[in-house]
């Protein structure tokens, strides 16, 4: 039995779960005193153009990581069919 994955489902769910869980770390730190969770937004923002411990820059990350783990996922699930071959 080959099964294979939907590439476009299997993008979809990755770019929504990466972008929660940006937006996630981004709201945190923006509303924390904590320089830890501070730290690792600006150091995620300096791949993500925009991502800041702000409001704004917390919806900025979570839309490029969207587009970072959709892509990433169409890679995988497209890897992932041509491997399972």
């Amino acid at each position: 039995m080959n099964s294979k994955l939907d590439v476009t489902a299997v993008g979809l769910a990755f770019g929504v779960t990466w972008a929660i869980g940006v937006i996630l770390i981004g709201f945190y730190a923006w509303l924390s005193t904590g320089e830890s969770s501070t730290n690792l937004v600006n150091l995620v923002g300096k791949f993500y153009l925009g991502y800041t411990p702000t409001f704004i820059g917390s919806i900025l990350g979570a839309l490029w990581g969207f587009l970072d783990g959709f892509l990433g996922g169409i890679i995988f699930a497209w890897l992932y069919n041509k491997f399972s071959k």
